[in-house]
């Protein structure tokens, strides 16, 4: 297993259905940012749902782009349902909306440059001007929305060029799973920042063009029916993945048990990918 040994606690790297989760608080993998930054790395970060999960297993390529991240963090319910079932130990769920905002908020003092690439037309600069209203001190180093087609060599290199000239330190890339994964792959040596974070909906809900949900509601695990209810016509395919994804990692546990009991070690482990 591969371990980060510089963490505030010892992490191991754990797989879910093929794909590699490390199982962090929100302090250990904000300070691994940091780490990273001192030591001149460049990698990201995804945040990483039963529905992305199954994603991975339809798309190769976005298999390939979570597995190659620096850090898998688990977001989801879900996903802890499943850490739970497979014997792991975790610190919980670390969601990308709550992510973004503590990694604002700490990174004042260390004086983070922040970069907003996603959203539809205006959403980037909305949720910059919020997070710069709500932590007084972001250092914001610019924000683009690109448009809803495939670009351009000619564009794309333009877009990596007016990043770079920024000098941020953490990218942040809303353009929703699993296309904003395969971006920050693809762009990977080519963005010259401490970490690109593929967060998703956090530009919604920080912008303001989705209402967030209550944080009880985010607390109890239901916030995924919220967002059935106020966004039906685009979460109800996403919420039909949950029932297979419990099936998978119920099988995943079933083969792990088998392996235990056919080899007599303790630490075999099945790895499912389909």
């Amino acid at each position: 297993m591969s371990q980060y040994r510089k963490t505030t606690r010892t992490v191991k790297r754990r797989k879910i259905l093929g794909i590699n989760f490390d199982f962090l608080d929100y302090d250990s993998a904000l300070e691994m940012i940091e780490q990273w930054r001192r030591g001149g790395k460049r990698t990201y970060i995804t945040l990483t749902n039963p529905h992305s999960v199954l994603l991975c297993h339809r798309d190769p390529n976005m298999q390939k782009a979570t597995n190659g991240a620096g850090l898998t963090l688990p977001d989801g319910v879900g996903i802890i349902w499943a850490v739970k079932i497979l014997g792991y130990k975790n610190n919980g769920r670390i969601t990308g909306p709550d992510f973004m905002l503590k990694l604002c908020d700490r990174g004042r003092k260390r004086r983070y440059k922040h970069y907003f690439y996603g959203g539809a037309k205006g959403i980037a600069e909305k949720l910059a001007a919020n997070l710069s209203g709500k932590y007084p001190g972001l250092q914001v180093a610019d924000t683009y929305s690109p448009p809803f087609r495939q670009l351009t060599k000619a564009e794309d290199l333009a877009i990596v060029k007016k990043i770079n000239s920024a000098r941020p330190d953490i990218v942040w890339v809303g353009l929703g799973a699993p296309k904003q994964e395969k971006w920050i792959a693809d762009h990977m040596g080519r963005i010259d920042a401490t970490v690109m974070i593929g967060i998703g909906a956090a530009f919604d809900f920080h912008s303001g063009n989705v209402k967030w949900a209550p944080a009880w509601i985010r607390k109890s695990g239901f916030e995924w029916l919220y967002r059935l209810t106020k966004e039906p016509g685009r979460m109800w395919r996403r919420n039909l993945d949950s029932p297979l994804f419990l099936a998978k990692v119920i099988w995943q546990r079933f083969m792990m048990t088998l392996g235990r009991v056919l080899y007599h070690n303790s630490d075999a482990q099945i790895e499912l990918y389909k």
